[in-house]
């Protein structure tokens, strides 16, 4: 009962101090909505549509012509200008009027006509990657279309025509299925691991608030009752973590269960296996912010190291660039946070549709990670005296 009583002084004295202080309420409740809002409202549309292309056509044959019909029908692009040479073409290019630039040379429709190989020149706007990503996909399938086509022109005019022309053009016939993600979009791929970093830093950013204020403000290191100061270490880390948790569960779950069904995010795995698997994140996810921000001077000292680490954290998850593809000692590196695990998992379940067990690397590496952190929690919490971080 004496366990219960004082873990529950905790949770009290810590929740008081998290709707008390006006910088973490903002943190907690405002800004973990906020931001999921609005990272899903700009991309919502998930693919960029009618980027504006300039062609120039130095070729003017049947052949360019239409190709360049087929590239105005196609859903990315959409021919603006029709140019008499490339300086007219690169002067739009700089004024940004245009994304993207078609040339056909001179000899374009006259290669064909001879059965040579011709050539056409794309030029792409790269201050985007969407741009060149929507340039280059839209005219490479344009490309196989007209390949196609020429190739089914050449065999009629050698008598090869009907199935037995397809089985020449196409040996293998395949269908191209974009998996989890059909529209290939931009959102599906990058908003699922913002949604869990958003959940992992805003926690630590808030905590780290609230360690702060309690090394600036001398007063309010006596916030632990006296007979939890020497031998009450573990209580009071556990208290104040399900008074983390209590706050913040609502919000995760309106961040990761509810965003992605109300963005239209891929969401097909099993409710139950995303919660059990959140379980340990969040835990995890705690212990080790207490754990670090253990180590705050000041009160505006946990915004700096949000803001450092949030693009690494990125990066090093492993949604960005492969985990395969990094150095050992980055991909090492990268397991001493619960955000790494947690958003592999978050994507595999609800993206891929995962089970638990599918999962299984990530759920156990996280229910580690929250032991040991919660040990290191105990360990600076006894430390206090000299670090000061909670304890008389």
């Amino acid at each position: 009962m004496n366990l219960l009583k004082d873990i529950w002084d905790i949770f009290v004295i810590e929740v008081r101090r998290v709707l008390h202080d006006k910088g973490v309420i903002l943190i907690f409740f405002i800004a973990t909505l906020i931001y999921p809002l609005i990272f899903g409202a700009i991309y919502k549309n998930e693919l960029v549509r009618d980027l504006k292309v300039a062609v120039v056509d130095e070729s003017r044959g049947e052949a360019s012509r239409r190709f360049i019909h087929k590239l105005d029908a196609t859903p990315e692009m959409r021919v603006d200008y029709h140019c008499c040479n490339m300086a007219e073409a690169k002067h739009l290019m700089q004024q940004r009027r245009i994304h993207g630039i078609v040339l056909f040379p001179r000899d374009y429709d006259s290669r064909l006509a001879q059965k040579e190989t011709a050539r056409v020149c794309l030029f792409c706007d790269m201050s985007s990657f969407l741009y060149y990503r929507s340039v280059l996909s839209a005219t490479s399938a344009v490309l196989l279309d007209e390949m196609q086509e020429i190739q089914v022109e050449r065999y009629g005019l050698a008598g090869i025509t009907g199935e037995s022309a397809d089985e020449l053009i196409q040996p293998i016939p395949f269908d191209d299925v974009k998996l989890y993600s059909p529209a290939g979009g931009f959102s599906s791929f990058l908003i699922p691991a913002l949604l869990v970093l958003v959940v992992h830093q805003t926690l630590f950013l808030g905590i780290g608030i609230l360690f702060g204020t309690t090394r600036e403000d001398r007063r309010t290191l006596r916030v632990i009752p006296p007979h939890l100061r020497r031998e009450g270490r573990t209580r009071v880390v556990a208290g104040r973590a399900l008074a983390y948790l209590a706050l913040y569960l609502p919000v995760v779950a309106v961040d990761l269960v509810l965003m992605p069904r109300l963005f239209g995010l891929p969401h097909i795995g099993r409710l139950g296996d995303l919660c059990l698997f959140l379980l340990p994140f969040m835990l995890a996810t705690v212990f080790f912010c207490m754990t670090v921000c253990s180590f705050v001077r000041e009160r505006d000292t946990g915004i700096v190291t949000c803001i450092f680490f949030s693009v690494v954290l990125l990066f090093l998850s492993g949604a960005i660039w492969p985990q395969c593809n990094m150095p050992a000692f980055w991909r090492l590196f990268s397991y001493l946070f619960p955000s790494t695990h947690g958003i592999q998992g978050f994507i595999r379940i609800g993206t891929m549709g995962a089970t638990l067990d599918q999962v299984g690397f990530e759920y156990g590496m996280l229910w580690l990670q929250a032991v040991l952190y919660f040990v290191t929690c105990c360990l600076c919490l006894r430390a206090g005296k000299w670090f000061r971080i909670g304890a008389a």
